[in-house]
């Protein structure tokens, strides 16, 4: 998953026209905001991200059966390890308690 994405175009040349309700152009413009960013910044950012992610959950990866075997143990292990107790009972921005 690719976390952030900086995009950086030499020149824009290209226009994208949207149409969104009041409400989500309000939320984005926050978010960029907060970011630092303007806009055009704010939403190029989070599409390329966006894009990235989508076409990264398309790869294929191809190994031999002792390494697909080994993931698979991995996998079934329960999830343990340092931070992880912390990780769980952290408050989330989209759930209110």
């Amino acid at each position: 998953m690719v976390t952030s994405a900086v995009h950086k175009p030499k020149s824009a040349s290209q226009s994208i026209n949207l149409r969104i309700s009041p409400e989500s152009r309000d939320l984005i413009d926050r978010a960029a905001q907060i970011r630092g960013k303007n806009r055009s910044e704010f939403m190029i950012d989070a599409s390329v991200a966006a894009a990235q992610d989508a076409l990264a959950d398309q790869a294929l990866l191809l190994v031999d059966q002792e390494t697909y075997d080994f993931y698979l143990e991995v996998l079934d292990q329960p999830a343990s390890g340092e931070g992880h107790a912390q990780m769980m009972e952290a408050p989330t921005p989209w759930v209110t308690r």
